[in-house]
């Protein structure tokens, strides 16, 4: 079966998790996607995360990254006064252009939406920032908690009482997915108006719907009660016998009951909401779970039917069967070796999966996809003389 996005190109021009999330989802679904990348910021990336002088461990690290798959490379200096003909033989090309750059940067590289729409009209350029490109702090930079800071998400994560450093990289996954829904909706209306458009996502909006389900049950953004520290009974996670974690949710006072009764707490269902009672509540259950091993209470609390999964390790959780079952997990040959990753995060009926391919060397694709563009030998020998591909400039006479 023909993929579902198969015949649609996307230009990425991403080095980050947030604008690389759109291209992930794309090629995972047929798109071609052509990521441009920037000496510069591959020299840059290689001084923050290092660089392997073993080729075929520098191979393997750049094949890791999930959200990087299913791509084509070219290294292009996008400000190198040359490189206008390639950009501009790309840009007619493509569908969807994404970029992860500081608002302006890539207008003064000559890349900005006007200057490509005015090549490709029906171009959709989608711009991933920190704060968007609109409001009074438009332009400023940042990474993923103090987007969720500016959200008013960052002390209200985990349920902690003070504010705290996430583990995991939310408002970067919140910016990518909001991302690749907005380039969706904009090639529908494409279909509508035949023109392309600019989608503007920040980070900071993208985290704000973290908030939403605390303001729908206040009366006021100031009545969303901060997280005290204290246990409720709604769930919780629980240290077992042989020293694993498990969690439990059983917050509908249905699966409350089916949780007090399993654990021999029968009690405890109707004091639910008694707030007076709650501590002593937790202190028992904790002495009650060191009683037994993790397995045996899976096993006690799974056939009572309640909401109950055990505390995974990232590894555990992408080996686990469920895991495996659903496709997120992936093993993609790189050589000799092989690279794990996380699978496509929805499914599709009567949509195979696709052939995954690792992320290769950077500009492993360049020679094809600019012969694809009618630069024939002798073009793509002038360009890389005149340092187009390497960043380097030629000296003024």
């Amino acid at each position: 079966m023909t993929a579902p996005l198969s015949g649609l190109r996307i230009l990425d021009f991403t080095r980050y998790l947030p604008g690389a999330y759109t291209g992930w989802i794309a090629g995972d679904m047929g798109a071609d996607v052509i990521r441009v990348e920037n000496p510069r910021e591959l020299a840059k990336h290689a001084r923050m995360f290092g660089h392997a002088d073993d080729p075929e461990a520098e191979r393997l690290r750049r094949a890791r990254p999930s959200y990087w798959r299913n791509r084509r490379s070219i290294v292009l200096d996008p400000g190198h006064p040359k490189a206008t003909p390639v950009l501009a033989a790309l840009v007619a090309s493509a569908d969807i252009l994404v970029e992860d750059y500081r608002p302006g940067t890539m207008a003064r590289m000559g890349l900005g939406y006007d200057a490509l729409a005015a090549i490709n009209p029906r171009l959709i350029y989608a711009s991933v920032s920190f704060t968007g490109h609109t409001g009074p702090l438009a332009g400023r930079a940042g990474h993923d908690p103090a987007a969720l800071a500016l959200a008013g998400a960052l002390s209200r994560l985990n349920g902690l009482p003070t504010p705290s450093l996430p583990g995991v990289q939310v408002a970067d996954v919140m910016a990518g997915a909001h991302t690749a829904i907005a380039v969706l909706v904009a090639l529908q209306a494409r279909e509508r108006t035949g023109r392309g458009s600019q989608v503007d996502v920040a980070m900071s909006d993208a985290a704000m719907p973290l908030l939403a389900v605390g303001l729908g049950r206040a009366a006021s953004p100031e009545d969303i009660p901060p997280p005290d520290g204290a246990w409720h009974p709604k769930g919780g996670v629980w240290q077992c016998g042989d020293g694993e974690w498990l969690c439990t949710t059983d917050m509908e006072p249905r699966y409350w009951e089916r949780f007090c009764a399993a654990v021999g707490r029968p009690e405890y269902a109707a004091r639910q909401f008694d707030t007076a009672a709650h501590p002593a509540i937790e202190a028992d259950l904790a002495a009650l779970f060191q009683t037994r091993p993790r397995a045996e209470w899976l096993r006690v609390l799974g056939d009572a039917d309640t909401q109950v999964m055990p505390v995974l390790t990232p590894s555990e959780a992408l080996r686990h069967p469920h895991a495996e079952a659903r496709g997120m997990h992936l093993r993609l040959p790189v050589g000799d070796q092989v690279v794990e990753q996380i699978g496509t995060p929805f499914h599709l009926s009567g949509v195979e999966a696709a052939d995954h391919r690792p992320a290769g060397a950077p500009g492993a694709e360049r020679d094809a996809i600019l012969e694809e563009l009618g630069f024939d030998a002798a073009a793509r020998a002038a360009l890389s003389r005149a340092g187009v591909f390497s960043g380097e400039r030629e000296a003024l006479p």
